[in-house]
């Protein structure tokens, strides 16, 4: 059977069994950090037995419940984003997609794959990699006159970069003139409230999605939500089909999204915890990017620090289309102490190395 048409399969971090093989280095001797995860995830109650004995409920109320938690008039349930980005291009008019050099790397291959021509872009913190891309996203400036849809994932993943509801909505605003979508990735942004788009999400031409997997910690969960004007609903919801997220997983996401005490005091935590990180990479001599859930490093070497890092034991995620780490979050103090300690002995050997 070919495979011709399919998206290629595509790296991603919580690959600690890689690691395993690899290196040949026992698994409870591993500290992963390379997702952008968050390792104090929501606390999972009891889960009904009859929720793993019936086929789930998709009216169960769970919708309306995401709908009211991100202010959006609807909201689409969906077994993961990664779901929600198999489906945009049945969505969306064949036409050239505007989408991140250096971003979450399911979209390129999924709108190839369908047939759509892709023209990769760069923020300006990236302005040095501009021959590598078609096109700068800059805030305030037009886009490409021949670009019909628009990927933008905010906050970034793995880059950090963030832009404010105004430049979303001035993308949207040119996109939409020209008949096409503007699709925001908001999987990090739980920890940003300020930035999210959601409210405006029934705005035609605008698809916002959203996960649980990051700020809630509940990855394997496999659970997440598209946000859209009614007619996009009404065709994803199509494509979607019945039962497309197990009942307890539907049980846990729903008690999550109601506890808004855990989400105050969570967003405290992980901002604190995400400055945290960044001070400790400064500390040991590299500039950091960072949202609350990860820290972001550029260097031309990433692939020997990632090898050092590893042979440590350490598992952090390596980019190569613009060099680079990605740190997750330490779950504990132990897990704090063992990276500064590893990236304090690594800080030597770079510092020789540029002597």
């Amino acid at each position: 059977m070919s495979l011709s048409g399919f998206p290629a399969l595509v790296p991603h971090g919580g690959n600690l069994a890689d690691a395993v093989h690899r290196y040949g280095i026992a698994r409870e001797r591993w500290l992963d950090l390379s997702t952008g995860i968050n390792p104090r995830g929501y606390p999972v109650p009891p889960i009904d037995g009859d929720a793993w004995l019936r086929l789930p409920d998709d009216d169960d109320g769970l919708e309306a419940i995401a709908s009211h938690h991100y202010g959006s008039p609807r909201a689409l349930a969906v077994a993961g984003t990664q779901a929600a980005i198999r489906m945009l291009p049945q969505v969306l008019r064949s036409g050239c997609i505007g989408i991140g050099l250096l971003t979450y790397g399911e979209y390129a291959p999924a709108f190839e794959a369908a047939g759509f021509s892709v023209e990769r872009f760069v923020t300006e913190p990236l302005a040095d990699k501009r021959d590598a891309a078609g096109f700068i996203l800059a805030p305030g400036a037009a886009l490409p006159a021949h670009l019909r849809h628009l990927v933008v994932v905010n906050p970034n993943n793995p880059g950090a970069e963030s832009f404010d509801i105004q430049t979303i909505l001035d993308w949207h605003r040119q996109v939409a003139s020209r008949g096409g979508y503007l699709i925001v990735d908001e999987a990090f942004a739980d920890a940003l409230p300020h930035i999210s788009v959601a409210t405006k999400a029934d705005l035609e031409g605008l698809i916002v999605l959203r996960s649980v997997g990051k700020f809630y910690g509940l990855a394997g969960a496999r659970a997440g939500f598209v946000l859209a004007d009614h007619a996009t609903d009404r065709m994803m919801r199509g494509l979607r089909g019945p039962w497309s997220v197990s009942g307890p997983a539907r049980s846990v996401v729903r008690a999550a999204l109601l506890d808004e005490a855990w989400q105050r005091e969570t967003r405290a935590r992980l901002s604190e915890a995400g400055a945290r990180l960044v001070g400790l990479l400064e500390c040991h001599g590299w500039r950091a990017a960072h949202t609350p859930l990860f820290a972001w490093v550029r260097d031309e070497d990433a692939k020997r620090w990632h090898e050092y890092l590893a042979r440590e034991a350490i598992w952090v995620r390596r980019f190569e289309a613009v060099p680079g780490l990605r740190f997750g979050l330490p779950a504990d103090e132990p897990a704090w102490t063992r990276l500064d300690a590893a990236l304090g002995r690594m800080f030597g050997l770079r510092r020789e190395a540029t002597r």
